[in-house]
């Protein structure tokens, strides 16, 4: 995970950076947490990352 937040414009102004620091935007996962009425829904921003077990095909290194 890399950022968690309830505020919508936050997500919007934490996304941006990432983009201008370089982060592909297909490797940027965008959840949004249901709500309730106790709880606000919430957002949170991964990033796929690669398993470094992996040989550049997919396919597990040495395999």
């Amino acid at each position: 995970m890399v950022f968690e937040t309830e505020d919508r414009a936050e997500l919007r102004v934490h996304l941006h950076r990432l983009r201008e620091a370089g982060i592909d935007a297909s490797m940027i996962r965008i959840d949004t947490l249901c709500g309730r009425v106790t709880y606000p829904p919430g957002y949170r921003l991964s990033r796929f990352v690669t398993d470094p077990a992996c040989g550049s095909g997919g396919e597990p290194a040495g395999g």
